[in-house]
């Protein structure tokens, strides 16, 4: 898997009883990462992850480091919000972003009751949606409580 939040999302999926699979720019090579970035092109914006439990299957995004703590807003690029609902469209699966402290919004949430903010100086240019925290989805609520694990109880007979 890919960075740190990445993994973190993926394990918590795992203890919830989700199998995850890397998707998107992580499995692909540097160059293609690099020349991707070049392009206007959708694959840009594929979501870093897939999972899947039972007949459910998700495709999610892991945005670290895009909820600000003073404004309390999470930030989404509009082109990948955009690329994503095409994606849904296509794919008819739901995706998701999950935030650093594992908030919940779906492109159509970010879409729907975000506001676009300021057009940024570094990283892309690319204008963002801002949407307030308490407007998330909790992970719970989407992908279930963690699941319990059996341990024997010793002494029992």
């Amino acid at each position: 898997m890919g960075d740190a939040h990445e993994r973190r999302v993926a394990e918590e999926l795992a203890l919830r009883g989700w199998d995850v699979s890397p998707w998107g720019q992580g499995v692909l090579t540097e160059a293609v990462r690099v020349a991707l970035r070049g392009t206007e092109s959708s694959l840009r914006w594929t979501p870093d992850l897939v999972a899947a439990k039972d007949r459910q299957v998700f495709l999610i995004d892991c945005k670290s480091r895009m909820t600000s703590r003073i404004t309390h807003r999470h930030a989404v690029e509009r082109a990948a919000v955009m690329a994503h609902l095409q994606l849904a469209a296509w794919t008819q699966l739901p995706i998701c972003y999950v935030f650093d402290n594992l908030d919940i919004l779906t492109p159509l949430d970010v879409l729907m009751l975000g506001r676009t903010g300021p057009q940024p100086a570094a990283g892309s240019g690319s204008p963002y949606h801002l949407v307030p925290t308490r407007r998330s989805l909790a992970f719970d609520e989407v992908f279930g409580t963690m699941q319990q694990r059996h341990t024997p109880q010793l002494g029992a007979a």
